[in-house]
């Protein structure tokens, strides 16, 4: 039996976990906060190395190479939790690319490989883990998008898009597979301080807090607990088909 810091039984105790792009940014704040709930954790990162190293660090039970843009990577990792651990009860999908360019000079390998990372790979991991979770009558998959494709972003617009692709995935699929017990929703952060997001430039970042009421950026571990919270039994009971928004109070629905 496994049990949180504070000595109770964990929220996602002895769960499952499989948290594409938890390497770094808010996929690594979700697999502390998993394991730290009781939850067995595989971490796969398009950095498989990586990915090892932060498994071990945060007790997590293993690391995989996967990249999610490419349909049997994707389907050769999700084998191999399914023959580790027998079942993937949660599937986390925080892997992401972003960089700027307005849409005048984006070049359609950069468009592509946006969407392809940000979205085809969000729609592979599901494609993948829901056989098991269907068969099995339940399952969560949490997907994380952004606020900018609830509102769009200047220079950003191939994110952007991506982004309110996995939210458009995310309500579809949740009406497909609820009736079956497996409840899908999305996580739209505001701008977080992650690697990801260093890549942007400064004369950005300082714009975008001034528009924030909060007047910062988020850091990963205050996203996470979101990510625990969609996870939970019965915390997360009754979310399909949403999108949580921790985001600075960029966005106000």
């Amino acid at each position: 039996m496994t049990s949180s810091a504070h000595g109770r039984p964990g929220a996602l105790e002895d769960r499952v976990a499989l948290v594409v792009g938890g390497a770094s940014g808010i996929g690594r704040a979700v697999v502390e906060a998993y394991t730290a709930e009781g939850a067995v954790v595989v971490v796969a990162d398009r950095d498989g190395d990586r990915a090892a190293e932060v498994a071990l660090a945060c007790g997590a039970a293993a690391g995989l190479c996967v990249d999610v843009a490419d349909e049997a990577s994707v389907e050769a990792a999700t084998r191999e939790v399914l023959r580790r651990h027998g079942r993937v009860d949660v599937l986390v999908n925080s892997a992401g690319v972003l960089d700027e360019s307005p849409v005048a000079q984006m070049s359609l390998a950069q468009w592509q490989r946006t969407v392809d990372v940000d979205l085809t790979g969000v729609f592979l991991a599901c494609r993948a883990v829901l056989p098991s979770m269907l068969a099995a009558g339940s399952g969560r998959i949490i997907s994380v998008a952004s606020q900018l494709g609830l509102k769009g972003g200047v220079g950003l617009a191939h994110y952007s898009a991506a982004k309110a692709g996995v939210i458009g995935l995310t309500k579809a699929l949740a009406r497909e597979v609820a009736p079956s017990g497996v409840l899908v929703n999305a996580i739209a952060p505001g701008p977080v301080e992650t690697p990801m997001v260093a890549g942007i430039s400064e004369q950005w970042k300082v714009a975008k807090r001034a528009e924030l009421p909060l007047g910062r950026f988020g850091v990963p571990a205050e996203v996470a607990p979101t990510a625990v919270l969609l996870a939970s039994d019965p915390g997360g009971n009754l979310y399909v088909g949403q999108v949580l928004g921790p985001n600075s109070g960029d966005v106000m629905p």
